[in-house]
């Protein structure tokens, strides 16, 4: 395995792993009364401030940010705007859906990306995308129809996790192009982050934006003073690891492996937060659900496996 490959691995491993402590991060955060907005908002403020730091202490990356291009500016701060719809319906939705159940649920967006690139990037020989896809709908429906109707999170907090996956797969697929997936220039090392740096600060400088503007337009209590001193450790929590390391890494994990094949490496992300979720927060999940979880993963290693 060449040393290329073997670092996007590791970054998207880093990623995965980034991304699954969202969902434990944010739990405490509205056990203390702070909204999913307000999260959010706080989130991407520090996701960007720490992206804007790093690019700027960089020589590197600051002749990066010069060398970037109109068409590539705007579809940084459009991708930032769509990770709005992302971000949004998944911590909306864990709200009032268990953490260990939103990331099975969530976990088909792989699938999802395997049928994309079949059109829209780097695609998958065979009908493996499309078999995927349909294993992990099943462990979907598995998973949602093993919740106990006594237990029932609400119909609106469910749909919302549902439709997370769907425009992160979108995301991925438009973000793995901006990137550069479908081109014939490799880049290496020091060359990549910086590539990455100056995309990733623009979306999440634009994710940012929109949140604190609807957020302050809602009249939310999102201002320092009015945000509860026990919820920071988790904003902080989600804004750092889940958001600035896990958006960063993944992003240059994907350049170097493409986005289907980062998908893959990513298959360690609900098991992680399951784990997390079960020692932390002592959720568990029942047979049938866990059965759902394995045709979910099934279909994702089948997707991307060629």
């Amino acid at each position: 395995m060449d040393r290329r490959r073997l670092i996007g691995i590791g970054l998207v491993a880093v990623s995965a792993c980034g991304f699954g402590s969202g969902a434990i991060f944010a739990k405490p955060v509205y056990a203390a009364g702070v909204d999913w907005l307000t999260l959010m908002a706080w989130r991407f403020l520090f996701g960007a401030t720490l992206a804007w730091g790093g690019l700027l202490l960089s020589g590197v990356r600051r002749h990066a940010l010069r060398r970037m291009t109109r068409r590539a500016v705007a579809v940084a701060l459009a991708l930032g705007a769509l990770y709005v719809g992302n971000s949004g319906t998944y911590f909306a939705g864990i709200e009032t859906v268990p953490a260990s159940l939103a990331a099975l649920v969530v976990y088909v967006y792989p699938a999802l990306v395997a049928v994309l690139t079949l059109r829209y990037g780097r695609r998958l020989s065979g009908r493996r995308a499309w078999a995927a896809l349909g294993l992990a709908l099943i462990g979907v429906a598995l998973a949602l129809g093993g919740i106990e109707p006594t237990a029932a999170p609400p119909f609106l907090g469910l749909a919302l996790v549902v439709a997370s996956p769907v425009i992160y797969a979108i995301w991925i697929v438009l973000s793995a192009r901006l990137s550069g997936e479908r081109t014939d220039r490799v880049g290496h090392g020091s060359e990549v982050e910086a590539d990455a740096s100056p995309a990733t600060a623009l979306m999440m400088t634009t994710t940012a934006a929109v949140y604190w503007t609807v957020a302050l337009a809602a009249g939310r209590p999102v201002l320092p003073a009015e945000v509860p001193t026990t919820a920071w450790t988790g904003i902080l929590g989600v804004g750092v690891l889940a958001t600035f390391v896990a958006i960063q890494t993944f992003y240059a994990g994907t350049r170097r492996m493409g986005a289907a094949q980062a998908s893959l490496v990513s298959t360690i992300e609900p098991i992680w937060t399951i784990t997390l979720a079960a020692l932390m927060l002592h959720e568990s999940l029942e047979p049938v659900q866990l059965a759902g979880g394995a045709l979910i993963l099934v279909g994702v290693l089948l997707a991307q496996t060629a």
